[in-house]
């Protein structure tokens, strides 16, 4: 469907463009703020269902225990929503405030009644 996609490939978040998949940003941060006011925002949303400050992508050193009972220490992105008017959204489900929600891949995040959509990909993923 012709909603434009904005992809999250590993630490970068990523848009598609006429020349294919390229990085927003060239240093890779720690969070990213998704938000009407442009000043503030990392990734402006500039849709007007959207808050000024509506949610932000935070990536959190967390232990995992691997299959063979290890535990590692592991990067992984969560999405939080900063208490927005309209919400946000991970595969069509809105999630509580204020409230860590880890992503996963090909995980689809919405914000407010906005169409465009974020895709939550590695970096060594292909289409």
């Amino acid at each position: 469907h012709g909603h434009p996609h904005t992809m999250l490939c590993g630490m970068v978040m990523c848009q598609y463009s006429q020349i294919g998949l390229e990085p927003l940003y060239v240093h890779r941060m720690s969070h990213y703020l998704f938000g009407r006011e442009r000043r503030i925002a990392d990734i402006p949303t500039d849709h007007p269902s959207c808050s000024k400050q509506h949610a932000v992508l935070q990536y959190r050193l967390v232990e995992k225990e691997q299959p063979d009972g290890m535990m590692s220490k592991q990067v992984r992105p969560y999405l939080m929503d900063l208490g927005s008017t309209n919400g946000t959204f991970i595969n069509e489900d809105r999630i509580e405030s204020h409230r860590y929600y880890e992503l996963f891949e090909r995980d689809n995040i919405k914000f407010g009644n906005s169409s465009r959509e974020y895709v939550l990909l590695h970096e060594n993923s292909t289409d």
